[in-house]
Protein backbone atom coordinates (compact mmCIF):
# COMPACT_ATOMS: atom_id res chain seq x y z
CA UNK A 1 0.00 0.00 0.00
CA UNK A 2 1.40 3.85 -0.47
CA UNK A 3 1.78 5.83 2.04
CA UNK A 4 0.05 8.73 0.56
CA UNK A 5 -2.98 7.67 -2.38
CA UNK A 6 -4.68 10.63 -4.44
CA UNK A 7 -7.42 9.35 -5.90
CA UNK A 8 -9.61 11.01 -8.74
CA UNK A 9 -8.95 14.58 -7.32
CA UNK A 10 -10.60 17.19 -8.57
CA UNK A 11 -10.87 21.01 -7.45
CA UNK A 12 -13.34 23.26 -8.75
CA UNK A 13 -13.43 27.21 -7.33
CA UNK A 14 -16.96 28.61 -8.46
CA UNK A 15 -17.36 27.63 -11.94
CA UNK A 16 -13.80 27.28 -12.96
CA UNK A 17 -12.03 23.77 -12.74
CA UNK A 18 -8.67 24.33 -11.42
CA UNK A 19 -7.72 20.75 -10.93
CA UNK A 20 -9.07 18.10 -13.07
CA UNK A 21 -9.15 14.65 -12.06
CA UNK A 22 -5.75 13.17 -10.41
CA UNK A 23 -3.91 10.70 -9.46
CA UNK A 24 -0.77 10.27 -7.59
CA UNK A 25 0.88 7.24 -5.30
CA UNK A 26 3.36 8.17 -3.12
CA UNK A 27 5.52 5.43 -1.50
CA UNK A 28 7.13 5.44 1.89
CA UNK A 29 10.61 7.36 2.28
CA UNK A 30 9.67 9.18 -1.53
CA UNK A 31 11.13 12.60 -2.39
CA UNK A 32 8.58 14.13 -4.87
CA UNK A 33 8.80 17.30 -6.37
CA UNK A 34 6.74 18.48 -8.43
CA UNK A 35 6.66 21.20 -11.35
CA UNK A 36 4.56 22.61 -13.68
CA UNK A 37 3.48 26.53 -14.82
CA UNK A 38 1.76 29.49 -12.76
CA UNK A 39 -1.52 28.45 -11.53
CA UNK A 40 -1.62 24.45 -12.58
CA UNK A 41 -2.89 23.38 -9.39
CA UNK A 42 0.57 22.33 -7.78
CA UNK A 43 0.22 24.10 -4.50
CA UNK A 44 -3.90 23.65 -4.69
CA UNK A 45 -2.78 19.86 -4.48
CA UNK A 46 -0.51 19.92 -1.79
CA UNK A 47 -2.95 22.18 0.35
CA UNK A 48 -5.44 18.97 -0.23
CA UNK A 49 -3.20 16.56 0.88
CA UNK A 50 -2.22 19.21 3.79
CA UNK A 51 -6.37 19.05 4.88
CA UNK A 52 -5.89 22.93 4.33
CA UNK A 53 -8.45 22.80 1.15
CA UNK A 54 -11.24 20.37 0.30
CA UNK A 55 -11.37 18.66 -2.76
CA UNK A 56 -14.46 18.77 -4.61
CA UNK A 57 -14.29 15.31 -6.36
CA UNK A 58 -12.15 12.29 -5.22
CA UNK A 59 -10.50 10.88 -1.95
CA UNK A 60 -7.03 11.36 -0.43
CA UNK A 61 -5.71 8.54 1.99
CA UNK A 62 -2.74 8.67 3.92
CA UNK A 63 -1.65 5.29 5.61
CA UNK A 64 -5.36 4.15 3.90
CA UNK A 65 -7.40 6.74 5.77
CA UNK A 66 -9.06 9.54 4.28
CA UNK A 67 -7.60 12.62 5.15
CA UNK A 68 -10.30 15.27 6.58
CA UNK A 69 -8.33 17.79 7.83
CA UNK A 70 -5.16 19.02 8.96
CA UNK A 71 -3.14 16.76 11.00
CA UNK A 72 0.03 16.00 12.86
CA UNK A 73 0.86 13.19 10.51
CA UNK A 74 1.55 16.04 7.89
CA UNK A 75 4.52 18.76 8.09
CA UNK A 76 4.10 21.74 6.34
CA UNK A 77 6.48 24.36 5.02
CA UNK A 78 5.58 27.28 3.06
CA UNK A 79 7.17 29.93 0.85
CA UNK A 80 6.96 32.45 3.72
CA UNK A 81 8.75 31.28 7.03
CA UNK A 82 5.32 31.73 8.99
CA UNK A 83 7.15 31.79 12.15
CA UNK A 84 5.45 33.30 15.95
CA UNK A 85 7.59 36.67 16.13
CA UNK A 86 6.68 36.63 20.08
CA UNK A 87 8.64 33.22 20.11
CA UNK A 88 12.35 32.75 20.19
CA UNK A 89 13.83 30.35 18.01
CA UNK A 90 13.26 27.08 20.25
CA UNK A 91 9.62 28.08 21.55
CA UNK A 92 8.75 28.20 17.44
CA UNK A 93 9.99 24.72 17.47
CA UNK A 94 8.33 23.25 20.18
CA UNK A 95 4.96 24.66 19.49
CA UNK A 96 3.61 21.68 18.16
CA UNK A 97 4.92 19.48 20.53
CA UNK A 98 3.61 21.69 23.38
CA UNK A 99 -0.01 21.18 21.21
CA UNK A 100 0.50 17.82 21.82
CA UNK A 101 1.35 17.95 25.49
CA UNK A 102 4.42 16.94 25.80
CA UNK A 103 6.27 17.27 28.94
CA UNK A 104 8.77 20.59 28.59
CA UNK A 105 11.59 18.65 29.31
CA UNK A 106 11.10 16.44 26.73
CA UNK A 107 9.60 19.41 24.21
CA UNK A 108 13.36 20.73 24.58
CA UNK A 109 15.22 18.26 23.66
CA UNK A 110 13.36 17.26 20.49
CA UNK A 111 13.57 21.00 19.72
CA UNK A 112 17.42 21.24 20.39
CA UNK A 113 18.35 17.95 18.64
CA UNK A 114 16.37 19.19 15.57
CA UNK A 115 17.98 23.26 16.00
CA UNK A 116 21.48 21.09 15.72
CA UNK A 117 20.15 19.46 12.43
CA UNK A 118 19.22 22.48 10.87
CA UNK A 119 22.60 24.13 11.71
CA UNK A 120 20.83 26.47 14.25
CA UNK A 121 22.50 25.29 17.44
CA UNK A 122 23.45 28.74 19.46
CA UNK A 123 20.33 30.77 18.22
CA UNK A 124 18.05 28.66 20.39
CA UNK A 125 16.72 32.07 22.30
CA UNK A 126 16.87 34.50 19.00
CA UNK A 127 13.57 35.85 17.72
CA UNK A 128 12.91 35.72 14.25
CA UNK A 129 13.13 39.27 13.62
CA UNK A 130 16.86 38.60 14.32
CA UNK A 131 17.31 35.91 11.66
CA UNK A 132 18.58 35.78 8.23
CA UNK A 133 15.64 34.53 5.81
CA UNK A 134 17.72 31.25 5.12
CA UNK A 135 17.80 31.12 9.17
CA UNK A 136 13.88 31.39 9.41
CA UNK A 137 13.42 29.15 7.20
CA UNK A 138 15.33 26.45 8.98
CA UNK A 139 13.56 27.02 11.69
CA UNK A 140 10.51 26.43 10.35
CA UNK A 141 12.02 23.65 8.66
CA UNK A 142 13.10 21.67 12.07
CA UNK A 143 9.52 22.87 13.62
CA UNK A 144 7.97 20.74 10.88
CA UNK A 145 10.70 18.13 11.84
CA UNK A 146 10.20 18.20 15.63
CA UNK A 147 6.35 16.57 15.26
CA UNK A 148 8.24 13.41 13.43
CA UNK A 149 5.59 13.76 10.61
CA UNK A 150 4.94 10.66 8.31
CA UNK A 151 4.97 13.33 5.57
CA UNK A 152 7.01 16.45 4.67
CA UNK A 153 5.09 18.82 2.45
CA UNK A 154 6.72 21.91 0.99
CA UNK A 155 5.22 24.50 -0.98
CA UNK A 156 7.92 26.37 -2.84
CA UNK A 157 10.53 26.38 0.60
CA UNK A 158 13.19 28.55 -0.82
CA UNK A 159 11.35 30.64 -3.41
CA UNK A 160 11.99 33.67 -1.51
CA UNK A 161 16.03 33.17 -0.74
CA UNK A 162 19.02 34.27 -2.51
CA UNK A 163 20.96 31.55 -5.16
CA UNK A 164 23.58 30.50 -2.72
CA UNK A 165 21.38 30.14 0.23
CA UNK A 166 18.79 28.29 -1.54
CA UNK A 167 21.33 25.84 -2.51
CA UNK A 168 22.81 25.40 1.00
CA UNK A 169 19.51 24.98 2.05
CA UNK A 170 18.70 22.18 -0.75
CA UNK A 171 22.12 20.57 0.38
CA UNK A 172 20.50 20.58 4.01
CA UNK A 173 16.96 19.35 3.47
CA UNK A 174 18.43 16.67 1.43
CA UNK A 175 21.38 15.61 3.68
CA UNK A 176 18.08 15.77 6.47
CA UNK A 177 16.06 13.54 4.20
CA UNK A 178 18.93 11.09 2.89
CA UNK A 179 19.70 10.38 6.85
CA UNK A 180 15.85 10.45 7.81
CA UNK A 181 14.05 9.44 5.04
CA UNK A 182 11.15 11.38 5.88
CA UNK A 183 8.38 11.22 2.89
CA UNK A 184 8.47 14.56 0.91
CA UNK A 185 6.47 16.17 -1.66
CA UNK A 186 8.11 19.34 -2.54
CA UNK A 187 6.57 22.04 -5.19
CA UNK A 188 8.99 24.13 -7.12
CA UNK A 189 9.48 26.01 -9.72
CA UNK A 190 12.71 25.43 -10.18
CA UNK A 191 13.80 22.74 -12.64
CA UNK A 192 17.39 22.36 -10.89
CA UNK A 193 15.96 21.78 -7.76
CA UNK A 194 13.43 18.98 -8.58
CA UNK A 195 15.59 17.31 -10.67
CA UNK A 196 18.59 17.75 -7.55
CA UNK A 197 16.11 16.91 -4.76
CA UNK A 198 13.59 14.51 -6.42
CA UNK A 199 13.82 10.93 -6.01
CA UNK A 200 10.69 10.81 -8.45
CA UNK A 201 9.67 14.39 -10.76
CA UNK A 202 6.30 14.92 -11.87
CA UNK A 203 5.60 17.31 -14.31
CA UNK A 204 1.45 19.15 -14.26
CA UNK A 205 -0.34 20.26 -17.45
CA UNK A 206 -1.68 23.77 -17.61
CA UNK A 207 -4.87 24.52 -15.87
CA UNK A 208 -6.70 22.51 -15.26
CA UNK A 209 -4.05 20.81 -13.88
CA UNK A 210 -3.65 16.78 -14.01
CA UNK A 211 -0.04 14.80 -14.00
CA UNK A 212 1.52 14.45 -17.21
CA UNK A 213 4.98 13.15 -16.67
CA UNK A 214 6.21 11.33 -13.76
CA UNK A 215 10.08 10.43 -14.36
CA UNK A 216 12.23 8.88 -11.78
CA UNK A 217 15.77 10.22 -11.39
CA UNK A 218 18.51 7.92 -11.87
CA UNK A 219 20.85 9.92 -9.80
CA UNK A 220 22.82 8.24 -6.46
CA UNK A 221 23.01 9.07 -3.07
CA UNK A 222 24.33 11.05 -1.07
CA UNK A 223 24.00 13.82 -3.66
CA UNK A 224 26.14 16.68 -4.30
CA UNK A 225 26.26 20.11 -5.68
CA UNK A 226 28.78 19.07 -8.68
CA UNK A 227 25.89 16.44 -9.81
CA UNK A 228 24.25 19.46 -11.59
CA UNK A 229 27.00 19.68 -14.10
CA UNK A 230 26.62 15.50 -14.68
CA UNK A 231 25.60 14.32 -18.21
CA UNK A 232 22.71 12.41 -16.35
CA UNK A 233 21.14 15.40 -14.29
CA UNK A 234 21.64 17.42 -17.99
CA UNK A 235 19.65 14.98 -19.89
CA UNK A 236 16.57 14.55 -17.72
CA UNK A 237 16.56 18.35 -16.90
CA UNK A 238 16.71 18.86 -20.98
CA UNK A 239 13.62 16.61 -21.16
CA UNK A 240 11.89 18.39 -17.64
CA UNK A 241 12.59 22.03 -19.19
CA UNK A 242 10.78 20.90 -22.91
CA UNK A 243 7.85 19.41 -20.97
CA UNK A 244 7.14 22.29 -18.37
CA UNK A 245 7.67 25.15 -21.70
CA UNK A 246 4.99 23.26 -23.41
CA UNK A 247 2.49 23.46 -20.19
CA UNK A 248 3.66 27.48 -19.94
CA UNK A 249 3.06 28.25 -23.71
CA UNK A 250 -0.41 26.31 -23.44
CA UNK A 251 -1.43 28.51 -20.55
CA UNK A 252 -0.51 31.51 -22.59
CA UNK A 253 -2.51 30.62 -25.12
CA UNK A 254 -5.13 29.85 -23.24
CA UNK A 255 -4.96 33.07 -21.44
CA UNK A 256 -4.70 35.16 -25.19
CA UNK A 257 -7.78 33.33 -26.21
CA UNK A 258 -10.00 34.89 -23.10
Amino acid sequence: MPLLSVRGVERRFDNTLALQATDLDVAENDFITILGPSGCGKSTLLRIVAGLDRQTAGEVLLDGLRITGPGADRGMVFQSYTLFPWLTVRDNVCFGLRERGLPRAEQLSVADGYLLKVGLKGFEHHFPKQLSGGMQQRTALARALANRPRMLLMDEPFGALDHQTRELMQELLLGIWEADRTTVLFVTHDIDEAVFMGSRVMVMSARPGRIKLDRAVPLPHPRHYAMKTTPGFSALKAELTEAVRVEVLAAQRAVSAI
